[in-house]
């Protein structure tokens, strides 16, 4: 531990030396959207450079800085991942691991999951070993969550799956899935289970679902009769709910960042620079400069209130009802940001194919139609205000 100030200072000189060996110069560029490191039995690397950048920060454990290092994590205290964090952003280097595992499984395993599991499962997710995908929306079950009906029977020595998911993001990439299943028809929210299951498991077909953005990220996943091990349920048997609503919350807290760095991994400001100039050492255009400058302020207090629920979370305070805040704030401030860069582009901001186009452009355009799914998935804004509305603000439905 280096907490005290001579300590973390001496722990900032050691990551400056391993960072500097281990860091390599093409991963302090910009990512482009075709490298984008998700990992996984069958992940892809067109630059080698990428792939030895995530096995060092792996081994390192420095993917999941603070997780336990018993379970594959970097054992770091806050203080000390807020140095490697600075140390990182200095020197500009590319996340070595984008994963859902990071980002929203692993997080709920360590406070849910037995020890075997929790051995079992997180030291690949540190690794970038395998890539993981959410079973959670249904055809009729997508913002009522609690109203999903895929069907888990228990067989005595295995459970048996059988039911249909939707956008579920990735699924056709991933290698295992964490999933909400009915165990107890007769109730709503307490007959959920919480369950994992390898993606090869006979009885899992994905197919990608193509959107306005010309992208497939989400696939449906249909499940026929698929076999789960016991060992594989997270929690007890109809307690699923409440993992669920936990996961929901570090899954909301990260709908901003489905834009993954922006267009070509420039920035809000990189792109209104290059587009529209400088004028006397300011953006040309005052008007567009104020409400870039508004939008940074807002992103800035965004990031500073997430910090501090995760640590009140952390620390075993009910955070729960913050959930649906930040998925309201993070989809509008995402949804802003892409506004904000196609009207920096301009009419080049209007493009969809052609040699005519920078392919920054192009990016960006496919982002902002991206954005628009911001207010759906992960809960729609409209629910997701009702909710504040009631859990948050105590109003009361109108009789």
């Amino acid at each position: 531990m280096a907490d005290g100030p001579g300590a973390l200072e001496a722990f900032r000189k050691d990551v400056r030396t391993w960072l500097e060996a281990n860091c390599p110069p093409s991963m302090r560029t910009p990512m482009p959207e075709d490298e984008v490191p998700w990992g996984g039995r069958n992940g892809r690397f067109k630059n080698p450079e990428s792939k030895a950048w995530l096995d060092a920060m792996g081994a390192k454990g420095w993917t999941a800085p603070t997780w336990p290092a018993a379970y594959g994590g970097g054992g770091l205290t806050a203080a000390e991942n807020a140095v490697l964090q600075d140390e990182l952003r200095k020197i500009k280097a590319r996340p070595p691991l984008f994963s859902f595992g990071l980002w929203m499984f692993g997080p709920v395993l360590l406070e849910y999951g037995n020890e075997e599991q929790k051995k079992r499962f997180l030291p690949g997710i540190v690794r970038g070993e395998i890539r993981w995908c959410q079973g959670y929306s249904e055809p009729g079950a997508g913002s009522d969550l609690a109203g999903l009906q895929t069907k888990c029977e228990d067989k005595g020595d295995h459970y048996l799956v059988n039911g249909q998911k939707v956008w579920t993001s990735y699924a056709n990439e991933a290698d295992w899935m964490f999933c909400l299943v009915r165990t107890d028809a007769t109730v709503k929210h307490e007959g959920i289970s919480f369950v994992l299951f390898d993606m090869t498991t006979p009885g899992v077909e994905t197919r990608p679902i193509l959107l306005i953005s010309g992208s497939s990220p989400f696939c449906e996943t249909f499940l026929t009769d698929v076999k789960v091990p016991k060992d594989q349920l997270v929690g007890r048997v109809n307690g699923g709910w409440e993992i669920a609503k936990r996961l929901l919350m570090y899954e909301r807290q990260n709908i901003s960042a489905s834009g993954f760095g922006g267009a070509g991994g420039l920035t809000l400001d990189d792109i209104a620079v290059e587009y529209v100039g400088l004028e006397n050492g300011k953006l040309a255009d005052a008007d567009l400069r104020a409400r870039i400058a508004e939008h940074r302020m807002f992103d800035r207090a965004f990031g500073l209130t997430v910090r501090r629920a995760t640590e009140e979370a952390k620390a075993g305070g009910d955070v729960g009802h913050m959930a649906s805040m930040f998925k309201v704030a993070a989809a509008t401030l995402n949804q802003q940001k892409s506004e904000l860069t196609i009207e920096a582009l301009g009419n080049r901001g209007l493009g969809w194919g052609g040699e005519g186009f920078d392919p920054r452009a192009l990016k960006a355009t496919r982002d902002w139609l991206r954005s628009k799914g911001n207010s759906i998935e992960g809960g729609t804004t409209e629910v997701n205000l009702n909710v504040i509305a009631k859990r948050v603000l105590g109003l009361r439905d109108h009789q």
